[in-house]
């Protein structure tokens, strides 16, 4: 396995952990992301991850069904994971939005992050595992890094929100990507 295939690996297994736990009923539950339902957050995984990789000239199948998203999602996640344990795949130069890059890179640092902040998005709307390790808040908080400025630009994060300066580490971030850790919060506006 590269790094790649480690990365995206280590992040779908909990995903799909909290996916597989999601109610039929709680699918169409709004999410942490405005105006997005439970739904809509894993089609927006699948598709950016779509497009990535249909971007490059790899075929990925059609869409997945997402009757059942957690079905769609596991269906997807292994075309992926398929490609991605291409060393050619992962390792293939293009001009990304922050410069040269590979499609690998773009993967770990995009879509991987993705995957972890909208872990936390689904199951927070959907009550279950919201706990976020350490490694994954490091994953998180250096994703956040790498986008600078456009961290905040819209389709991205919500604005920052305040919390108490003595919130743990998890709140604290989430508060940066426009999200309240705070149960008893409104709802928060990052996508």
């Amino acid at each position: 396995m590269n790094t790649t295939s480690t990365a995206y690996e280590s992040a779908l297994r909990p995903l799909s952990l909290v996916l597989s736990a999601v109610p039929a009923e709680a699918w169409a539950t709004p999410s942490p992301c405005t105006e997005w339902t439970v739904r809509d957050v894993v089609a927006h995984m699948i598709d950016t991850q779509r497009s990535l990789l249909t971007d490059h000239g790899h075929d990925l199948g059609p869409a997945p069904d997402l009757t059942d998203p957690a079905t769609g999602f596991r269906d997807h996640a292994e075309r992926v994971r398929s490609l991605m344990s291409s060393d050619e795949v992962v390792g293939a130069a293009y001009d990304g939005f922050f410069g040269p890059t590979t499609v690998g890179a773009t993967l770990e640092q995009f879509y991987v992050w993705d995957m972890l902040v909208h872990r936390w998005d689904i199951a927070r709307a959907t009550g279950g595992d919201e706990v976020l390790t350490p490694a994954e808040l490091d994953r998180i908080e250096a994703g956040a890094d790498s986008f600078g400025a456009a961290l905040h630009i819209d389709g991205i994060c919500g604005p920052a929100v305040p919390v108490p300066a003595d919130a743990d580490r998890q709140t604290l971030l989430l508060s940066r990507l426009g999200r309240r850790a705070n149960p008893s919060d409104e709802r928060e506006g990052g996508t």
